[in-house]
């Protein structure tokens, strides 16, 4: 049996860090080629990870069965709706497109096509996240703070919105496992209309969810904390548990042999969409879940 081709478009930081260090380890599939517009650049990148470099677009296509993006935001529409007229199923970094409706686009594409496209939420693969998901039985409340340190600007409050406040929005949500409603937030930006912090609260159900990011909060710290029936959680970095029960505070260890990629979601997330392809089974964020958190993100805009 062949194994599963597998290629690469976009070579930039995301792609040397998160993924081609997962990929390159090739076991139920081949890394069969990069390709990049800055071709100069590719090709070093591509030989030393010693798989072959494309000149065009179209031409690795050919060669791939399955192709990653991590393209700009901008150029995912052309990216993607190539590559799925060419016959190529997608996994593609958050957001899907530069704007709801071109992401609508997209998802129709591909289900004409009958090729499955995934957008890179990797956090809903971290294991910790997972693990909380499924220890959930009854929250009254998530609340998921991401923070940076110093991080305002350059970029316009949109640009923020959907390229980092995206990931809170969706793994809040994705946590909470209902049908969300926006209740209430804010978003506060400085005098270039560059954002400082958002904090915004929906329900699900009967949970309520607060999300929040402050980019100047000294800090790059990721917390999320639930509070259920009889227990409250909190997980810190994708890496720390936390969880009290009955007055009784108890840590899980952080795995010794677990790579940061692992932690944080990176290597679950390759791993699902290739079993997926191989299996013909529908990735967990696509479809619907792949834009859900965008759709919110676009409301926000919309209500600035």
């Amino acid at each position: 049996m062949r194994k599963l081709r597998i290629g690469v478009v976009g070579l930039g930081g995301i792609a040397q860090k998160a993924y081609l260090p997962v990929l390159s380890q090739a076991k139920a599939w081949t890394l069969s080629g990069g390709f990049s517009p800055n071709q100069p650049r590719a090709q070093v990148i591509c030989d030393s990870y010693r798989f072959p470099c494309f000149a065009q677009l179209d031409a690795l296509a050919n060669a791939c069965d399955a192709v990653f993006v991590h393209s700009s935001t901008e150029s995912h529409f052309a990216v993607v709706s190539q590559l799925l007229n060419a016959g190529v199923h997608v996994y593609v970094d958050k957001p899907l497109a530069a704007n709801l409706e071109l992401a609508e686009q997209l998802l129709e594409l591909a289900e004409r096509r009958g090729k499955m496209l995934m957008v890179g939420f990797n956090r809903r693969f971290a294991p910790l996240y997972r693990q909380l998901k499924q220890s959930l039985s009854a929250p009254s409340s998530i609340r998921m703070d991401k923070h940076r340190s110093d991080s305002i600007g350059p970029q316009t409050v949109g640009f923020t919105l959907l390229d980092d406040y995206l990931h809170v929005v969706d793994t809040a949500l994705w946590l909470a496992n209902g049908q969300a409603k926006l209740i209430d937030g804010q978003i506060d930006c400085n005098e270039q209309q560059q954002l400082v912090y958002a904090e915004h609260q929906f329900a699900c159900g009967q949970t309520r969810v607060t999300t929040a990011m402050h980019r100047r909060a000294g800090t790059q710290r990721e917390v999320v904390q639930a509070v259920d029936m009889g227990a409250w959680y909190q997980v810190s970095e994708m890496r720390q548990w936390q969880q009290e029960q009955g007055g009784s505070l108890s840590e899980l260890p952080v795995p010794g042999w677990q790579t940061t990629l692992a932690q944080r979601g990176f290597e679950g997330a390759i791993s699902h969409f290739i079993d997926c392809v191989s299996n013909q089974t529908a990735p967990e964020t696509s479809g619907e879940q792949a834009i859900l958190a965008q759709r919110f993100i676009a409301r926000l805009l919309t209500a600035q």
